[in-house]
């Protein structure tokens, strides 16, 4: 009597490797090859810091406090503070490089970084115990 079990079990043990021999990178190829890991390659290209730095940059003000508490940045760029807080705040360098005003709660506000690299403090100027460091580089 054959038991399906054990034919099942070998069967899903087995199925990954022969997908594997059968995908190739290219036209009749039959076995693997370093290009098989091209997609993993393209992944980590996506994440590249190049690439990043295209994204939308964003603080949110939450619970008194920044996040991200620290952000890195390029010179002109557009930073959106959102406030999600229940009280009005700011975020101001510390040598008033950058100001967004008070931002009430639930509404939003942008500066540009500064032109200068290098590390510039902020804080809120309302809960000055609010901190954080945008990073110009």
């Amino acid at each position: 009597m054959i038991r399906p079990r054990p034919l099942r079990a070998a069967a899903a043990l087995l199925l990954p490797a022969v997908l594997a021999a059968c995908s190739s990178s290219g036209p009749g190829s039959g076995t693997p090859t370093t290009a098989a890991t091209s997609p993993v390659q393209v992944s980590t290209s996506a994440t590249s810091p190049t690439q990043s730095s295209a994204a939308a940059l964003q603080v949110t003000i939450k619970d008194f406090a920044f996040a991200p508490a620290s952000l890195k940045a390029g010179p002109g760029r557009t930073v959106t503070v959102t406030n999600q807080d229940t009280t009005a705040h700011t975020l101001t360098a510390a040598d008033t490089s950058f100001d967004t005003g008070t931002i009430a709660p639930g509404a939003t506000a942008t500066l540009t970084v500064p032109q200068q690299t290098g590390d510039h403090p902020y804080i809120c100027t309302i809960h000055p115990f609010m901190h954080g460091t945008l990073t110009v580089g």
